[in-house]
This record gives C-alpha cells, sequence and structure tokens, in this order.
C-alpha cells in the first residue's frame, strides 16, 4: 500500500493537509509511508499548527505536550464535541449542571422544580428525582456536592408569603436521598456553596434604606437535627455594607493551599521560567517578577480599596449636614446621593480594616477565599469581592454571632476588589483554584453611572475573563465567541465551567463553547435548540461534557477518541450476524 502513495514534495504535501478535514489528516497517515517521515518533522507540524488553528507565534506549545504532531493531534481527538446521549427526563427548562468529585454522579437542576440525580455508567441514566415543590419552593438552580460526595447541596427559589420570593437551600444526603435541612438564602441568587465536608455558607439581607443595605454570610452546619438544641449549627462568618442597589450574590470558595503547584500556568513567561529550572510538569513559582508579569486588561482593573481618611465619620457627617443646612452643597443633591454619600461617611470609621497579606505565603496554609459577585455604582454585580476565611471561622462552634466587634468594627471590609467594568453573569475555578474565570457583558467604554437604578447598555459579546488568585491580576486576553441577548433587567446566569486544558460555557445563542486555556482559542460549538445555561466536565474524564439547555434537555458530549474506545469495548452482535447470513442463504 505505501509503495502506491505518489512521492510528493513535503511543502506539497503540507499545502493539502492545510485543507484536510482533521480525521483525513490522521487517516492518510496510516498508510502513507512518507506521512510517518512528516510526521516526524517537527517544523511542518509546528507550521501546520500554528495556521491551522490561527495561533499567535509568540504562544508557545503547550508545557505538558511532547511534539507539535501530538498536540494538533490532542486539539483534534480530546475535544468533547461528539453527541452521544440526549437526557430528556426533565419538563422544562434545565439551569445547572454538578458532578460529584469522583466523576460516578452527577446532579441537574431545573425549572420544573426538582434536582434529579444522574448515574454516569456505561450509559448515563437517572437514579433519583427529588421534587422541591412540597417545601413552597419555585424551581431549583443551583446544586453541589460535598468534597467527600455525602451529600449535596441544592439552591432553589422559595415562595414566601403574599408570594414573596427568596432563597433556600437544601441538604441532601446520597446515601438514602433524604432531606436533612434547610436554611434560607437571601438574596436567592447567592446560590450557596460548600466551605468544607459538613459546613455551607449562605446569605441573608438586610435594607437599611432604599439603596443601601448589609449582606450577612453564614455558616451553616449541614446537620440540623435533634442534637442543634445543644449544638451550635450557625454562625455569622461577615457583615458587609451595600451601596447603591448593589449585593453580594454567587458565593464559592477558593482553596489556596495549591496556588504553587497549579496543573496548568497560564503565563506565558511563567511557564518558561518553570521549564527551564525544573520538570515539565513541576509548575510551581514563587518569584515576585513573575507576579508583576501579567498585565491588566483595561476592562478589568484591580481596585485599590478606600482609604478610611484622616477625618473621623463623625466629623464627616457632621460636616455635611452643616453644608446642607447652610446652602453650601452644590449643585443640589438627589436623595439617592445623598443617601448614598452618609452611608460612605458611617461606613468609614465601622468597618474592619481588611487583612494584610492576603496571599498566603505559606504553601500548606489551610486559608481559604470566600469569592461573590457584587457592586458599588449600580444593582447589576460589575465587581469580585474576594474575603480570607481564616482557619479559626471554619467552624460553627463559638458565638453565632462570631468574634466580638469593637464598636468601629462594625462591618467587615473586603480584602480585595477586582473591577469589571461590566454585568458579571458567570464564573468558575480552574480545578486547582488557582485561576478565576468570569462571563461578563461589557458596559460602553467610558459610559457615566448617575442613577444606581440605570445600570449601563451591555454588549450582547460576552468576555471570558481570566485572573490568577495567586497574583490577583488579569491573566491572557478575554476569550469571546458566546453572545447573550437579554437586557440588564432580565440578564440571568449562564454556568461556566474549567477542566485542566478546557473551559467550557453556555450561551443565549444556543450553543455550547469549548476554548483551549493554553492557546486562548475556540475549538467547538455545541448546538441545542435553545439558551444554553450550564455546562460541566467530568472532574475525572475532561474528554467527557455535558450541556443544559431552555430546550429541557442535558446533551452528553464526549471526544472522537472517546467514541472510538467506547464503541471498541461494545461486544459485536454475533448472532444477529450470523442469522442474518443464514436468512439470505436460504
Amino acid at each position: 500500500m505505501d509503495a502506491g502513495c505518489p512521492r510528493l514534495p513535503d511543502t506539497v504535501l503540507f499545502e493539502i493537509f492545510l485543507y484536510l478535514d482533521h480525521a483525513d489528516v490522521l487517516s492518510v497517515g496510516l498508510v502513507c509511508q512518507q506521512w510517518r517521515a512528516v510526521a516526524r518533522d517537527e517544523f511542518l507540524w509546528k507550521e501546520l499548527f500554528y495556521r491551522y488553528y490561527r495561533v499567535s507565534r509568540d504562544v508557545p506549545r503547550h508545557p505538558g505536550a511532547v511534539s507539535w504532531y501530538e498536540e494538533f493531534q490532542r486539539l483534534y481527538d480530546t475535544i468533547p464535541c461528539v453527541e452521544v446521549q440526549a437526557l430528556k427526563e426533565h419538563n422544562d427548562q434545565v439551569l445547572h449542571l454538578s458532578f460529584s468529585h469522583s466523576g460516578c454522579l452527577f446532579a441537574s437542576c431545573s425549572k420544573d422544580c426538582t434536582v434529579k440525580i444522574w448515574s454516569n455508567e456505561l450509559d448515563i441514566s437517572l437514579q433519583h428525582s427529588s421534587n422541591m415543590r412540597p417545601y413552597n419552593w419555585s424551581y431549583t438552580q443551583f446544586s453541589q456536592f460535598n468534597s467527600d460526595d455525602s451529600l449535596l447541596l441544592v439552591s432553589g427559589v422559595f415562595v414566601g408569603p403574599h408570594n414573596s420570593s427568596s432563597g433556600e437551600i437544601a441538604v441532601i444526603s446520597m446515601e438514602n436521598f433524604t432531606l436533612l435541612s434547610r436554611v434560607r438564602n437571601k438574596p436567592y441568587d447567592v446560590f450557596g456553596c460548600w466551605l468544607n465536608e459538613t459546613n455551607l455558607i449562605s446569605g441573608n439581607l438586610h435594607r437599611i434604606g432604599r439603596i443601601t443595605s448589609c449582606s450577612v454570610l453564614w455558616l451553616n452546619n449541614a446537620f440540623q437535627g435533634i442534637e442543634s438544641e445543644n449544638v451550635n449549627v450557625v454562625k455569622r462568618l461577615f457583615k458587609i455594607q451595600n451601596l447603591n442597589a448593589s449585593t453580594i450574590r454567587t458565593v464559592m470558595v477558593a482553596d489556596c493551599s495549591r496556588y504553587d503547584s497549579p496543573d496548568l500556568l497560564l503565563d506565558y513567561e511563567e511557564q518558561l521560567a518553570a521549564s527551564s529550572t525544573c520538570p515539565v510538569f513541576d509548575l510551581g513559582s514563587d518569584s515576585e517578577e513573575e507576579e508583576a508579569k501579567p498585565k491588566l486588561a483595561p476592562e478589568a482593573a484591580v481596585q485599590e480599596l478606600p482609604d478610611a481618611g484622616s477625618v473621623p465619620a463623625e466629623q464627616g457627617l457632621q460636616q455635611l449636614f452643616d453644608d446642607i443646612m447652610e446652602g453650601r452643597v452644590g449643585p443640589a443633591m438627589t436623595e439617592t446621593e445623598l443617601e448614598t454619600k452618609v452611608a460612605e461617611l458611617f461606613v468609614r470609621n465601622r468597618t474592619k480594616p481588611p487583612e494584610p497579606n492576603l496571599v498566603p505565603t505559606d504553601s500548606n496554609s489551610r486559608t481559604k477565599y470566600l469569592i461573590f459577585t457584587t457592586g458599588c455604582l449600580t444593582y447589576s454585580p460589575h465587581q469580585i469581592g474576594i474575603k480570607r476565611i481564616l482557619p479559626h471561622q471554619m467552624t460553627t462552634a463559638g458565638p453565632v454571632l462570631g468574634e466580638e466587634r469593637r464598636s468601629d468594627e462594625f462591618f467587615d471590609s473586603l480584602d480585595h476588589v477586582i473591577d469589571i467594568h461590566g454585568h458579571i453573569i458567570g464564573m468558575g475555578l480552574s480545578p486547582d483554584h488557582r485561576y478565576l474565570y468570569v462571563n461578563s457583558r461589557a458596559w460602553p467604554r467610558d459610559c457615566i453611572i448617575s442613577d444606581p437604578m440605570q445600570p449601563p447598555p451591555i454588549a450582547e459579546e460576552i468576555d471570558l475573563h481570566v485572573f490568577d488568585l495567586k497574583t490577583m491580576k488579569e491573566v491572557k486576553r478575554a476569550l469571546r465567541a458566546h453572545r447573550a441577548y437579554t437586557p440588564n433587567e432580565e440578564c440571568f446566569f449562564i454556568f461556566l465551567d474549567v477542566s485542566r486544558d478546557f473551559v467550557a460555557s453556555g450561551a443565549e445563542d444556543r450553543h455550547g463553547y469549548i476554548w483551549d486555556r493554553h492557546y486562548n482559542i475556540c475549538l467547538a460549538k455545541l448546538q441545542h435548540d435553545n439558551v444554553v445555561n450550564s455546562v460541566a466536565f467530568s472532574p475525572v474524564e475532561q474528554e467527557l461534557l455535558l450541556t443544559a439547555s431552555d430546550d429541557t434537555t442535558i446533551k452528553v458530549w464526549r471526544s472522537p477518541r472517546a467514541v472510538r474506545v467506547r464503541q471498541a469495548r461494545r461486544p459485536r452482535p454475533r448472532k444477529l450476524l450470523f442469522s442474518w447470513l443464514m436468512n439470505q442463504k436460504s
């Protein structure tokens, strides 16, 4: 067969490869001896890779790659882009998906007010369904397994008196699917999350004025049975003031212990420094120079926390009132502006200062970050707040209201704030918790917000930002491809997920999207019939991806390589083939 292959100049063969489909390129290699020679030519494959995938030439090869040929094959053969199953057991919009840490189970939440537990076997099958309507829920919206997969946190929208809506969190045992506890959660898009195996974080909101409020974050024990009469089951973690109609939403916890040994470094110069001093997969580095290298994009900037100022709050308030009474405030302040000014002055000397040295220096540190969306200019979430959780705060033991506070520490300050300059519609952590990925819809570059109840218009394009939580800087340029169309007041969360090598997101354009984290390129579009709300990679097999949509289906996607392997494992129907042959003869 090899003798029949025409001998072509390598340059001609290379140009042909550029216009072949991936599958054709790889299949030609099985029969052509000349191909096997070309497959060893790194220069040709490097050129093919950069031109085919349109990657900038200043982007180095993936640090874990052995050759350009294998890297080309990886981006074709390991992307979960082949639909293998469609699950249609939900009868309304499917809003969220989450895998167990073992990858054996996953949960789905839906507008049909059920949370369904699925078994991830050879073919995915429904294992259990819990209906939350008996508990006055409108729908389920989010779920998360605890670290040992023994408990499932389910967040939903709760209908209270006079049809008022709030949030509620339920904890379900994975041993027998019984409901263990329920915790109120306000507003409902705080969602909630696990802090450790048995403690979860919820929120509450207290109105102070028309556009001023206070968010309280609570630590709750998952087991709140009869023992709660004698044992503390809840403790206040933080109390944070909100200005201009903003609130804390979408809480998640990042573990700092792996920041010096991530799965994948996204800063190319840091990759180079790491690879020149240690083996390929030992990518940790503590260089201060490397921390300074990531550049901030103009759309997202780290915001310096405001200085407490030299003027005491009481004097500032008195001065403001005197100026108003004597007509020295001009132009005239609106009621909204006055409320915000008074709140800012009041909180100035009533807030506990931020923790020093946010980034832990001890690689074995038990420190965790509480990460959430917030704001300071309008009600739409446009900032990411970060608050360190210290080891002694990770238990409900102690006073219910937390540590004793002085009168000048009524509120907790944020340790770090990142301003996105747009409406945040999704967040997700990399598996090593080193990087935070953020879906946002940008505001006009030079917009001015004069009314917190009238946020700026938002772009249809979704920007996917990447932040390094070790340096607190944005790395790489924002990923783009996906789109959304709803205006500010109707904007909803689009969940994303991150695996070792890929990041995926839903979109309102009826597709899910997959990008390569290293090369920053879009690799696949996954078709649905309506909005794609959520995506989830298997934590143990990144070649398996789930997508959930308003079309009421959950689609299962596997890579071409995984499909071939699974088909090879399936027993061949020899008896049926033999019967068919016998019938043909007769």
